[in-house]
């Protein structure tokens, strides 16, 4: 089975919460919806499941979600 393509997100910090992370890169649209996915086991950080909104997400970390596979790239700008 082929693996999606990565898409690259952006952000101006050294981290983002997940919850806002799937926000941002229009994976859900509003936080509860980031809740029920992330409950049901429908998301994965670098590989492994993930259940907590609140994790931290570092650049170079690669999360996944519903046949999309996003990375976050810290911006300079």
């Amino acid at each position: 089975m082929e693996r999606p393509a990565v898409r690259d997100i952006d952000i101006r910090d050294e981290g983002i919460r997940l919850g806002q992370l799937l926000k941002l890169a229009g994976l859900v649209e509003h936080g509860a919806a980031a809740r029920e996915v992330l409950e049901a086991g429908e998301v994965t950080v670098n590989g492994r499941s993930e259940t907590r909104r609140g994790r931290q997400i570092a650049p170079g970390d690669v999360v996944a979600l519903a046949g999309e596979r996003i990375r976050v790239r810290r911006s300079d700008g």
